[in-house]
């Protein structure tokens, strides 16, 4: 037996997407970079098993910064600029 996807289910998780560029896309990048900036700057002041949970965000917020400058930069995809898909 072989899985597929089912009919429609790409179009619903690019719409998804798209939603969530788009939310994402009005915050700007610098608000991560200060989101990863106070991650570290309060890993200094916690100590114990709590300053390790906390050090685990700023990769992480600095990924997500990453990311939304990517999508402003180039977009969804290339299909939404006229270009081509696979």
């Amino acid at each position: 037996m072989t899985w597929a996807p089912r009919a429609g289910s790409d179009s619903v998780r690019d719409q998804f997407t798209k939603t969530i560029e788009e939310y994402t896309a009005s915050i700007p990048s610098s608000a991560y970079l200060g989101i990863a900036l106070a991650a570290m700057g309060s890993f200094l002041v916690v100590s114990g098993n709590r300053a390790r949970e906390i050090a685990q965000w700023v990769p992480t917020w600095l990924t997500i910064g990453v990311y939304n400058k990517m999508v402003k930069l180039e977009g969804h995809d290339r299909t939404d600029r006229g270009g081509y898909s696979h």
